[in-house]
């Protein structure tokens, strides 16, 4: 208000807060108004895996005062190798309870809500409403798109990234209220999400951990100067990095539908399971019958090298699925019975349909994949 009295931004800081953020004071486009800002801030973290293990370590030493952490899950050991957020003392520990103690110990000036549900178009609304940035760090399709139709319908910003193996994409997504008609989302980049079993998992293809810290930071950066109003956002920009060549490259991103710019979301319709799809249901057999039968069946273990190299199937043929999909006829394999495994299930199938589509008569999948083997049948392998 005019009228209201003016302020000193210095005032709204303690003596605390003043020398902790003081490296921020000094930058033109945040100082003190912009470290205010920042103070006020309420900021929600979707995931406390990969991504959002160094975006929550950094938004808490900005000085973010309100973080909230979304995650249902509880830390295993392979998760250590990127989730710097986390300890070797906290594996089984929920994410959520780790990540909390750390911004913590970090920052104790900083408060922090968990929530330990999956979010879904039920909750999702209720979680995320009243946050200023929301940053999205999940690890599954359908997490992806109930944020973002949330984000969307709530006017909050998101920002955006995924990683696989060497490389990663990262955006910042406005709402149509903020961003006017050239507001962009996932449903732009992404209109229909694929199929889990199209796309492999990071737990299923790997992925290079100090560049997920890499990808976090950035994450950080831009609500950072999305809350401060500093800088240039990846608005209508898709950054995309190679940790391998350590190159990055942009492409525009621009509204797909021709209402974009109206308030509600675009939402491509899902097709239902197995329209236009070609699916066929492939026999299963559960890795006791697979073990107890090798003599008889040609197994493939279908999953990539690296994971080979932790222990197969004894004398299975490993083969990775992209390979398999290149096989133009079954002589490849033979006629025998073949029954094929990722590590739970998912590229073995693919693997199998492909292999039905060229005529193969007898083709199965082995139920729960390598890990279902290592607990019925050979434990001594590791589980990753």
């Amino acid at each position: 208000m005019a009228n209201s009295p003016t302020v000193d931004p210095v005032d709204s800081l303690t003596p605390d807060q003043l020398t902790r953020y003081s490296r921020h004071l000094l930058l033109p486009g945040i100082g003190l108004e912009g470290q205010k800002r920042l103070v006020n801030a309420r900021v929600a973290v979707v995931g406390a895996g990969g991504l959002g293990s160094p975006a929550l370590l950094y938004l808490a030493a900005a000085g973010v005062s309100h973080l909230t952490v979304i995650d249902d899950d509880q830390i295993d050991l392979t998760n250590l190798q990127r989730q710097v957020i986390h300890r070797t003392a906290d594996v089984g520990m929920s994410k959520v309870d780790s990540a909390a103690r750390a911004v913590r110990d970090l920052n104790p000036l900083v408060t922090v809500d968990g929530v330990r549900d999956h979010l879904d178009e039920d909750n999702v609304r209720g979680i995320l409403a009243g946050h200023h940035v929301i940053l999205d760090g999940s690890d599954n399709f359908d997490t992806r798109y109930v944020v973002n139709d949330a984000a969307m319908a709530l006017g909050i910003p998101l920002v955006w990234a995924a990683v696989l193996r060497f490389d990663a994409q990262i955006s910042t997504f406005l709402p149509p209220v903020l961003g006017g008609a050239g507001a962009v989302q996932l449903r732009d980049l992404f209109p229909v999400p694929p199929r889990p079993e199209d796309v492999p998992s990071c737990a299923e293809a790997g992925v290079l951990g100090a560049m997920v810290g890499q990808v976090g930071s950035i994450m950080a950066a831009e609500a950072v100067k999305l809350i401060t109003g500093t800088g240039e956002p990846l608005v209508g920009r898709i950054l995309l990095l190679d940790a391998l060549t350590q190159r990055t490259r942009e492409i525009p991103l621009r509204p797909a539908a021709a209402d974009a710019g109206t308030a509600t979301p675009h939402r491509a319709r899902m097709p239902e399971a197995g329209e236009s799809r070609d699916l066929v249901a492939i026999p299963e057999m559960t890795a006791t019958e697979v073990h107890d039968g090798l003599d008889a069946l040609q197994v493939i273990d279908v999953r990539e090298p690296g994971e080979h190299a932790l222990g197969t199937v004894p004398g299975a043929r490993t083969i990775p699925v992209g390979e398999v999909l290149t096989w133009e006829d079954r002589a490849a394999v033979g006629d025998g019975p073949v029954v094929l495994y990722c590590k739970t299930g998912p590229r073995a199938g693919r693997a199998a349909r492909h292999l039905v589509h060229l005529g193969h008569p007898d083709v199965r999948v082995m139920t729960g994949g390598i890990l279902q083997w290592i607990e019925d049948v050979d434990p001594s392998l590791p589980r990753y």
